[in-house]
Formats: structure tokens, sequence, C-alpha cells
């Protein structure tokens, strides 16, 4: 089988893409508009870009009827936002706030998703999140240029919170007890408790 990409639609090509390109960690990211509005949303395209200086991106498509999302809108105006990863024991309270709500509604409020203040940024956290980066937006860069459908957000880690929880009897990280999810395509998850170990050859 060969796929045309040059000739698909966008929605078959996101629909081979994200069935193919898998699995993909999810960045579970909180943000506060100007307007103190706090707002919390899943992305699954997402990945650790760089470790000097520690970046993570976001990319956030835009809306159906071509409107900017929330989380967008927050991270220009503030600078500022928390990128949660997500662990099974919190895929429905994910799966929730990935509702289409107004600015002016809070997910975690909607929700229910229990928060507590960040230290280094205004944005929210989610309590019981395995893992939260801290992050100050270091740049928006819409994709692709001339006609841009999404926005990639390029966020510099400040600070880490790691539930303890999560930590073998070195202190690192236990990918058993971490035991993320990973998106898949359609509407089909993974969790990372499957593994092992391979040593890379000098």
């Amino acid at each position: 089988m060969k796929l045309d990409f040059t000739t698909l639609s966008p929605l078959d090509a996101y629909r081979w893409l994200a069935s193919t390109v898998t699995p993909r960690p999810i960045a579970w990211v909180s943000s506060r508009s100007a307007d103190g509005i706090d707002n919390l949303a899943p992305f699954s395209f997402f990945q650790v870009i760089s470790d000097k200086p520690p970046t993570l991106m976001v990319n956030v498509g835009d809306r159906d009827d071509g409107s900017l999302k929330d989380t967008l809108l927050n991270a220009r105006e503030t600078g500022e936002l928390v990128i949660q990863l997500v662990n099974a024991a919190q895929a429905e309270a994910m799966n929730a706030s990935a509702a289409l709500l107004p600015r002016n509604v809070s997910e975690f409020e909607r929700c229910g998703i229990v928060a507590q203040p960040a230290e280094r940024v205004a944005a929210l956290r989610v309590t019981g999140a395995p893992v939260a980066f801290e992050c100050k937006v270091a740049d928006i860069q819409p994709y692709p240029r001339q006609t841009p459908n999404c926005h990639l957000i390029f966020a510099e880690v400040v600070l880490a919170h790691l539930d303890d929880s999560v930590l073998d009897a070195r202190g690192r990280i236990d990918p058993q007890r971490l035991d993320l999810l990973g998106r898949l395509g359609g509407q089909s998850y993974t969790r990372t408790r499957d593994t092992f170990e391979m040593v890379r050859p000098r």
C-alpha cells in the first residue's frame, strides 16, 4: 500500500499520521488568561525537543471554525504554562477536559479537577499528576507560516514536580509506577507499563 500525501485531504492525512506515529505522549496543559480564568486541555502532538535549554513543544491546532484555542491565547497573553503528564488513573478527567467550553469557563471547575498553585508561574497545576512541568513560553510559531492552521508553542521548563510514588529506590523514574497514557489513532490509548530494555551499542 502506498499513500500519496500530496493528494490526501487534511482529515485523511491526520488520520493516517495519528494512527501510525504512536504512541504519542499527552501534554495536559494548564494555563491562565490575562483575566484570571484557568484553562486545562490535552494535546497529543507533543514532545521534548531540547535539553539545553530544557524545552517542550506543544502543537495547538486551530478549532474547526478557524478560531484559536484558549491554551494558545493564554500562552500569548501571559507567557506561562504548566504541562502535566497523564497517568492511567487520570484518563477520564483528562478526556473530560477536552470538551469545548466557552473561554470564560474553567475546565478545572466544570470537570471537578482538583488543582493547586504552581510555584514559578501563575497557572494552576493538576493535583495528583505524576509529573508537572512549570514553563515559560520561549516562542510561538504559526505553521505553515503562509496559511497557518496550528501554532507550535516552545515552552522552557523552569521547575518540575515529580510525585515521589513514581520514583524507584535510586530516586529515578520507574515506568511501571509512572503508568502514563499514550495516544494512538482514533479513540484508542495505551499505557506505558509494557516495557523492555536494550543496551545501546558503543
